[in-house]
């Protein structure tokens, strides 16, 4: 495959790069985190561009190396070491925050939060079908699975959804 010159790649980061950005944040919880998986997403892209062969768009190659590096930072000794000092710290600190209080008022701020407490391959498919709109069959071949695992994860994730946002709140969601 011929390489890209400055001004494709720099054309392909705009046109992706903000909606990549989103999806490694709301994989990875952290922004400072998401910037660097960005920074890696596009070094990788553009120094193995002749690995893409062509068989699924850009967008859902570059999905692909996103969540690949998601998952990598979710391993790292770094993310680990930052969870457990934030819950430690959280332990200290006065637990009452009145923005808080606000944004959990919120409908659309509390169903973000259940779905950042989803297991990763529950969020992740419910990231990719409401927010990006990706279809089914596009998924799979974002996450290397089938079609059937896909529709799987939706199904469980949704349920779980379901089942924390009627305990939070004591409302019926699903029939709203």
């Amino acid at each position: 495959m011929k390489g890209i010159d400055d001004r494709q790649f720099e054309q392909i980061m705009k046109e992706h790069g903000e909606p990549l950005i989103r999806l490694a944040y709301l994989m990875v919880k952290d922004w400072g985190a998401a910037e660097d998986i960005m920074q890696d997403v596009f070094i990788k892209y553009y120094l193995n561009q002749d690995q893409f062969q062509g068989k699924s768009t850009l967008k859902t190659y570059l999905y692909r190396i996103t969540i690949n590096c998601c998952y990598n930072y979710l391993r790292s000794w770094k993310n680990k070491k930052k969870n457990f000092t934030e819950q430690i710290r959280g332990l200290f600190t006065d637990s009452y925050n009145p923005e808080k209080e606000i944004l959990s008022n919120n409908r659309n701020s509390t169903l973000l939060e259940e779905i950042l407490k989803l297991p990763t391959k529950y969020r992740e498919v419910i990231l990719l079908f409401y927010y990006q709109e990706f279809k089914i069959v596009t998924i799979a071949l974002i996450l290397n699975c089938s079609e059937g695992t896909v529709k799987t994860r939706l199904s469980r994730a949704r349920k779980l959804l379901k089942t924390k946002l009627s305990v939070v709140d004591g409302e019926d969601w699903a029939n709203e």
